[in-house]
């Protein structure tokens, strides 16, 4: 199961950080322990098989303090790439947060 092995990636800190999901944390005041909750509690809403480097998928969970939350995350067999987290708003998804808006 997908959300599984990546949630074993993160639980034996297999993780790599990129700098550009860091920064944009910073800026959207998302902590590590907002992203790590919403992977732990989450579910994959979005998949992208065919992504490069790696394959990635979108989760859709909450942060710390119950807001939701979306993370993307690159894996392979090693490690948990976090690729960037934000809040989702309704410009881009219906009103559940998960649809993506067409």
């Amino acid at each position: 199961m997908l959300i599984q092995k990546i949630r074993d990636l993160l639980n034996n800190n297999s993780i790599l950080w990129t700098s550009h999901c860091l920064e944009k944390m910073g800026e959207r005041d998302i902590k590590i322990a907002d992203v790590k909750n919403c992977i732990n509690n989450g579910q994959i809403i979005e998949e992208y098989h065919d992504d490069f480097p790696k394959p990635s998928c979108l989760i859709f969970g909450t942060a710390i303090k119950g807001n939701i939350l979306h993370v993307v995350v690159g894996y392979d067999d090693e490690c948990l790439f976090i690729i960037t987290a934000y809040y989702p708003t309704t410009d881009v998804f219906e009103d559940d947060l998960k649809t993506r808006r067409r």
